[in-house]
């Protein structure tokens, strides 16, 4: 932690910039339902995306804490808010940022609301960037496997699901006792843990519904303290992040697709039984599942699907059977996606730096 005294004290100038691309991550097994200061109420673990990504660029100087923020090339005030909030709240670990300012620029490679956890993008981008300037003034944070530890542990405060985000493949986050590097405080990368088949697998995004979802996803998490079924959702997420990483290990496919499937439709059935209630999936959502399930039936192929907290499927599948699936997605499934629209991503190495 270093604060105004040792910033005036730090041999390097105190102006800079930085730049991070950091990507989004989809869920195998779901993070659902949170306590304290962002802790999860169970371990999850997903496979890193490479296409869907942040870029961000940020210079400093010295100043008084304030952030302006462009959101491709426009003044955003309400994401320049949520930043500099965020960067007020983790004064117990960057006092020093109370004494710079900073100009953000941030854009997506993928559409809004297109079904991709754009805050997990983002808030690891900021908090790469934020270790990297730590690293700029005070000459810290100069082994990788340490940066990228403390990138998780500021992403796991500014938004859950984006201390995954940080790590190539496959991150895992929350303590479970199979897991001997596991902890609630960041998350670790677990890629070499599995069979390298799923190092190459696609996510085709079909996209049922562009339109806002009618409840945030920290509103969500919020709603699982009265939920009945916590307790027994919080044991099956345990119990399936332990068979679902046997299985990856050992590249059983079948027991994987169980197991991803069950995470996703388990984590509608929360919302729906959440007090108020609400249902994101829409009538095509369904429509698309029985197509990908009958098309897994018909053929034998080892392809599934996910969802997030939304309408939009994730439909998962090793490289091996790429042209097969997606000939099937084209043929079947475009018509009940929304304008047509297809995003096509896979599995990525993570968050690099950029030329800033």
């Amino acid at each position: 932690m270093y604060d105004a005294i040792e910033l005036a004290e730090a041999k390097n100038a105190l102006a800079g910039s930085i730049a991070w691309r950091s990507p989004s991550n989809i869920a195998l097994v779901k993070y659902w339902g949170k306590y304290g200061r962002q802790l999860p109420s169970n371990p999850s673990v997903s496979f890193t995306l490479k296409n869907a990504h942040t870029n961000m660029r940020m210079t400093y100087k010295e100043g008084t804490g304030n952030v302006v923020l462009f959101f491709e090339e426009k003044r955003n005030e309400a994401f320049e808010g949520r930043m500099a909030k965020f960067m007020k709240s983790i004064a117990d670990v960057y006092p020093f940022l109370q004494s710079l300012d900073f100009q953000i620029h941030s854009d997506n490679s993928f559409p809004h609301s297109a079904g991709i956890a754009s805050s997990a993008s983002a808030m690891s981008a900021l908090c790469l960037c934020l270790c990297s300037i730590e690293q700029q003034i005070f000459g810290s944070l100069q082994d990788a496997d340490e940066f990228l530890q403390k990138a998780s542990y500021l992403s796991r405060l500014a938004s859950g699901s984006a201390c995954r985000s940080v790590y190539p493949k496959l991150g895992q986050w929350g303590i479970h006792d199979k897991i001997k590097r596991s902890t609630n405080q960041y998350a670790v990368d677990v890629s070499g843990e599995v069979d390298p088949v799923f190092h190459t697998f696609k996510n085709s995004i079909l996209i049922a519904s562009a339109k806002e979802k009618s409840v945030s996803s920290s509103a969500g998490h919020q709603l699982m303290e009265n939920n009945s079924y916590a307790p027994v959702r919080f044991k099956q997420a345990n119990d399936n992040l332990e068979k679902l990483m046997v299985a990856m290990k050992k590249g059983d496919l079948t027991t994987f697709i169980e197991i991803v499937e069950e995470e996703a439709l388990t984590l509608h059935a929360l919302m729906m039984t959440s007090t108020p209630s609400y249902v994101l999936m829409k009538p095509n959502s369904l429509e698309l599942i029985e197509r990908v399930r009958s098309f897994r039936s018909k053929t034998g192929l080892p392809v599934c699907f996910t969802l997030d907290a939304g309408p939009n499927l994730h439909v998962l599948y090793p490289a091996n059977i790429a042209n097969e699936v997606q000939a099937f997605i084209q043929e079947e499934c475009k018509p009940f996606c929304e304008n047509g629209l297809i995003i096509e991503d896979e599995v990525g190495e993570g968050a690099f730096l950029l030329n800033s």
